[in-house]
């Protein structure tokens, strides 16, 4: 069985920078537990997904809606966190997105048996993401590692675990 490991965005303006959580700080031993278990058992690719945008953030969309400038390509917030580095160095690939979810998925994930997702935040990227992969892939079992996501609230973390299984998405 052909298995992938999405882990999305997981930058330090995420974590501890300008749209840091309390949740995501202490998800990311998990998440560095979760990879290191991965890596060692050698069954399971692993791709990397960045939050990216220009320093025109603030008069896009999505900045207009949140007005608080984040992974801006080549800041330090922009950067996966230190603790990560390692595995992403190992990574098949780090996809650079300028929104919530990626549409070329079809590329990267085709050919997979399981794709699992964890990362920030649940209830923006990491659903749009699952959202995308189960929409190009409908007969490929995705699964949500709950325990390696942080919402931006709690309440909403939980909703956007809700709304994927109610897509038929595994919640782990």
């Amino acid at each position: 069985m052909k298995k992938l490991y999405v882990v999305v965005d997981m930058q330090k303006d995420f974590i501890d920078g300008s749209l840091g959580t309390k949740e995501a700080q202490e998800m990311l031993p998990r998440m560095a537990e979760r990879l290191a278990e991965i890596q060692a058992r050698e069954d399971t690719d692993i791709v990397f997904t960045m939050d990216t945008h220009d320093s025109d953030y603030l008069e896009t969309q999505e900045g207009k809606k949140l007005p608080v400038q984040h992974c801006i390509k080549g800041t330090d917030g922009w950067q996966i966190a230190e603790v990560l580095q390692e595995f992403a160095e190992k990574a098949v690939t780090i996809v650079e997105k300028p929104s919530f979810g990626y549409t070329g998925w079809q590329e990267i994930a085709a050919g997979y048996d399981e794709i699992t997702l964890g990362g920030l935040c649940t209830d923006i990227c990491v659903i749009s993401n699952a959202m995308l992969l189960k929409a190009f892939f409908p007969e490929i079992k995705i699964r949500i590692d709950s325990t390696c996501c942080a919402g931006v609230t709690a309440e909403s973390h939980i909703n956007a675990l809700n709304a994927m299984k109610m897509c038929q998405m595994e919640i782990i």
